[in-house]
C-alpha cells in the first residue's frame, strides 16, 4: 500500500496528512521516514483499529488539535504552480498584478484593462487567446506564448433534482492539473442563483458528519482553480437558469486554512471590472478558525459563515474537533468583539441538525444564550446522510419545533431542507474519500445509544 505523509502547521494546529494514490489525488508526497517514528504519531496509530483489525492509519497526528506546539518538523502546505510550463496563468493575478504583467511586457495598461473585462466580465469568460475578440494582434500573441488562461479542465456535469419543487442542482466536476478532482455545485433559485466553490482537495477539518473530512486534506487551490469555478458556472449554465449571482465557499476544504488564495478569490469575484458579484452576496465559511477568522473580517467586506453546530464543547468536541483548539466561548467572544466596529454586518450560523444529538429543546435554549449581542441569522440545515455515518437527520416536525423556539426567543432563523442528496451533491456530500480515511473519534458515552 503506497502511503505518504505531510507534518503542517495552520491555525496553531500540527496535523499530520496521509495521501494514498486515490481518485482526487493523482500523486503522493513522499517524506521522511522520520516523521512515520514521530511518537505523537505512532502513539496515536496504536489506538486505532479497523473492524477488520488492521492498522488505520490517521490524517491526524494525536497532536492535532492541541493546544501545545508539536516538535515535528513544519512542512509548508503545498499548492500546485502559479504556472503551467512557462506559462503565467492570468487568473491567479489580481487586477494590479496583471496591470503590471502586461506593461513588463510593453504593453499599454488599458491592454490590461481589456484583458481582464474578457477574462471575467461581458459575457465573455474567454478561455483562450482566440476568444479576446478586439485586443491587439500582437498582445493576443503574446497572450498565446506566455500565458495560460485555463487552471481547470472540465469532467463531468451531474444534475440533481429535488422533486416535486422541481428545481434542479447541477453538479460540476474539474479535474486539475495534477489529476486530483474537485467539484463545484450550481444552486438555481427563483430570483438568485447560487455557485458554491471548493477551496481544497479534501479538507483537514475532519469534520465527524461531513463526507468530505473523511478524505483527509490533499492540498489548498489555487486563486485561479477557485475563481474559475465561478468563470465555469456563468459560461456553463447562465444561459439556462440565468445570471450566477451569489457565490458560497462552502464547497470542499476549509476556505479559511486557505485564507491567502481564498481572500484573493474573493476580491476578484467582487471586483466591479471583473465578476462584479456584490460583497454581500459572496459568502466564506468556516468552522471556526480563530486568527484567520480575525483576518478575514479584517480584509475583506464580504459576507461570513460560521458553522457552529453545537452548543456545549463536550459535542463540538467530538463532532467538529477544531473546537479543541478553539472552543465556543474563544469563537463567539472573537465574533462578539469584531463585529462591534463592522456597521450593519451579520454573521449567519450554520447549525447541522443531528437526530439525537443537538437538536433537543435545550440545545435551543442554548442557542440562544450563546448567539446573544452577535448580530447574525441562524440557518439550520437537515443533515445528508452518506455512507458510513452514524448520524441521522432531525425529523422535520422536531426541526420546525427546533425553529420556532429561536425565533420566539427573537433570533432571525432559516431552515433549509436538502437539496441534491439523489447525486450526492448536497451540503457535506461533496468529495470521494480513498481507502484510507480520516478518522472517526470516540462518541461520548451519552450519544453511543443514538449513533
Amino acid at each position: 500500500m503506497e502511503v505518504s505523509y505531510m507534518c503542517m502547521k495552520r491555525a496553531g494546529t500540527s496535523c499530520l496528512k496521509v495521501m494514498k494514490k486515490n481518485p482526487y489525488m493523482k500523486h503522493s508526497i513522499k517524506t521522511p521516514s522520520t516523521f512515520v517514528s514521530h511518537p505523537s504519531y505512532t502513539s496515536y496509530i496504536s489506538t486505532l483499529s479497523t473492524p477488520h483489525n488492521t492498522p488505520f492509519i490517521s490524517v491526524f497526528a494525536k497532536s492535532c488539535f492541541s493546544s501545545s506546539s508539536s516538535s515535528v518538523s513544519d512542512l509548508p502546505l503545498k499548492n500546485s504552480s502559479e504556472k503551467t510550463g512557462s506559462k503565467v496563468i492570468l487568473k491567479n493575478m489580481n487586477y494590479c498584478e496583471l496591470e503590471k504583467w502586461v506593461q513588463s511586457h510593453g504593453y499599454r495598461p488599458g491592454q490590461a484593462l481589456m484583458l481582464w473585462k474578457r477574462l471575467y466580465g461581458n459575457n465573455l469568460w474567454a478561455l483562450c487567446s482566440d476568444e479576446l475578440e478586439g485586443l491587439n494582434k500582437d498582445f493576443r500573441k503574446m497572450l498565446g506564448e506566455l500565458a495560460a488562461f485555463k487552471a481547470l479542465s472540465l469532467k463531468d456535469v451531474l444534475t440533481a433534482s429535488d422533486g416535486t419543487r422541481k428545481v434542479w442542482r447541477s453538479q460540476i466536476l474539474f479535474k486539475l492539473e495534477d489529476g486530483s478532482v474537485i467539484e463545484t455545485v450550481v444552486i438555481p433559485k427563483s430570483g438568485r442563483n447560487t455557485v458554491c466553490v471548493s477551496s481544497q482537495v479534501g479538507c483537514g477539518m475532519n469534520c465527524q458528519f461531513c463526507f468530505t473530512g473523511r478524505m483527509g486534506l490533499m492540498r489548498n487551490l489555487t486563486v485561479a482553480e477557485i475563481v474559475e469555478q465561478a468563470v465555469f458556472a456563468r459560461r456553463l449554465l447562465s444561459s439556462e437558469i440565468g445570471s450566477i449571482t451569489n457565490v458560497v465557499f462552502m464547497g470542499m476544504g476549509e476556505p479559511l486554512h486557505n485564507i491567502d488564495n481564498v481572500l484573493k478569490a474573493a476580491s476578484i469575484m467582487v471586483d466591479v471590472q471583473g465578476l462584479q458579484f456584490s460583497p454581500n452576496k459572496v459568502t466564506v465559511s468556516t468552522s471556526g478558525l480563530v486568527p484567520q477568522l480575525r483576518r478575514f473580517l479584517h480584509e475583506s467586506n464580504c459576507a461570513l459563515a460560521v458553522s457552529l453546530n453545537a452548543t456545549t464543547d463536550e459535542v463540538r468536541n467530538w463532532i467538529m474537533p477544531i473546537n479543541r483548539k478553539y472552543n465556543l466561548a474563544l469563537l463567539l467572544g472573537t465574533l462578539r468583539e469584531e463585529l462591534r466596529t463592522k456597521h450593519k454586518y451579520k454573521v449567519l450560523f450554520e447549525y447541522v441538525m443531528l437526530a439525537g444529538v443537538n437538536d433537543s429543546m435545550d440545545d435551543a435554549k442554548r442557542l440562544v444564550d450563546l448567539v446573544q449581542d452577535i448580530p447574525c441569522k441562524v440557518n439550520l440545515l437537515t443533515f445528508n446522510p452518506h455512507k458510513g455515518s452514524p448520524f441521522k437527520p432531525t425529523s422535520e416536525k422536531k426541526m420546525i419545533e427546533f425553529r420556532n423556539a429561536l425565533a420566539e426567543a427573537g433570533c432571525v432563523v432559516l431552515l433549509r431542507p436538502s437539496r441534491g442528496d439523489d447525486q450526492m451533491a448536497a451540503c457535506g456530500q461533496l468529495g470521494k474519500p480513498g481507502e484510507i480515511e480520516a478518522p472517526r473519534l470516540r462518541i461520548p458515552t451519552q450519544f453511543q445509544m443514538v449513533v
